[in-house]
């Protein structure tokens, strides 16, 4: 929840309005409004940690749909329970839908335009700088904690990704089990302690 105490209708118009404003002005999916989501939850507004955007974001990055629609929804459950998700899921899947009925009936007008064609090519190279925007905040976030085993399952994630061309729910699958086992063995050690002395 927000730090400062404001009003639910404030809120949920807040939570609305941000998210439409994001969807509508974004061009090239979810991997250019996520890291534009978390400079307005967490740098901007201070309604996320920065952590918790990394998890909320690794977790809709795992799950089936659209990694934009299934952050939004995060977001909007984290700050304001269901009804927060359900606002933040309106106001990002409204823009699109609009926007995508209205070209249905310009495209074959505008399909072969020159200068629609070099619209969407600068769009293009701002999308590009976003995401490399996105990456290097990410990565900086993970180094920064100085722990060992997330900064070296970065560095496989990329030569898998990039060099050896694995398939990325494979490698997303990878990841998760090494987080669950890395997660789980302390616990383990924990609770059967070393017998002191050993056997005489």
């Amino acid at each position: 929840m927000p730090e400062k105490k404001i009003s639910k209708a404030a809120l949920y118009w807040k939570l609305f309005s941000s998210t439409f404003i994001l969807s509508a002005f974004t061009v090239g999916g979810g991997y250019v409004i996520v890291p534009l989501m978390r400079k307005t939850f967490v740098e901007k507004l201070h309604w996320i940690e920065e952590n918790e955007m990394m998890d909320l974001i690794a977790i809709a990055q795992s799950a089936p749909g659209p990694i934009a629609v299934n952050t939004s929804i995060l977001v909007g459950y984290k700050i304001a329970h269901v009804p927060g998700a359900l606002i933040t899921l309106l106001g990002t899947i409204l823009p699109p839908l609009i926007i995508l009925t209205l070209l249905s009936y310009v495209y074959s007008a505008i399909k072969d335009n020159r200068i629609v064609k070099t619209l969407f090519f600068g769009m293009g190279i701002g999308v590009a700088v976003v995401i490399l925007d996105a990456v290097t905040s990410m990565a900086t976030t993970i180094i920064g904690t100085k722990k060992i085993l997330p900064i070296i399952l970065m560095v496989l994630a990329f030569i898998a990704t990039y060099i050896l061309k694995w398939n990325i729910v494979l490698i997303i699958i990878s990841c998760a089990i090494i987080g669950i086992i890395a997660t789980m063995l302390p616990l383990v050690c924990k609770k059967n302690p070393p017998k002191e002395g050993g056997n005489t």
